[in-house]
């Protein structure tokens, strides 16, 4: 193991003894101070750490335009959109025929969602309902 050259030279002093010789010469002097000027210090070192903070006020701008805008085109896109609203504006015709009757229900359809011309001829369903069970010969 090489010693370390910089220990070994008689003019450069330990870094250890060094800080604790200036933290030392610090603690003296701050004890001899005079209020006015410790109270001088202590606000010049408030404006200094002020200053190097950024400002949370010069923020806030830069996030409000991102967000409104965002807010805008969702909003926009909801009013554009809306399939539910569109569905209940449907005609009854556009329905398909599979959701509005049930081919193998015994009940009739309801008055809401059927056709009305379904309901002018209501004798002609029920003889053709009573007809098809029997079987034409030919």
């Amino acid at each position: 193991m090489t010693p370390d050259p910089d220990k070994s030279r008689p003019d450069r002093p330990d870094p250890d003894k060094l800080a604790r010789r200036a933290r030392a010469l610090y603690l003296d002097a701050s004890r001899q101070l005079d209020p006015a000027t410790a109270g001088r210090l202590r606000a010049a070192r408030r404006q200094a750490l002020d200053a190097a903070r950024p400002a949370p006020a010069k923020l806030v701008p830069r996030l409000l335009l991102p967000a409104g805008a965002f807010a805008v085109l969702a909003l926009a896109t909801l009013m554009i959109w809306q399939p539910l609203r569109n569905m209940d504006h449907a005609p009854s015709r556009a329905v398909p025929a599979a959701t509005t009757v049930d081919a193998d229900s015994d009940l009739p359809p309801d008055a809401d969602s059927a056709d009305p011309q379904l309901y002018q001829n209501l004798d002609f369903y029920g003889w053709l309902a009573a007809n098809d069970r029997v079987k034409v010969r030919r």
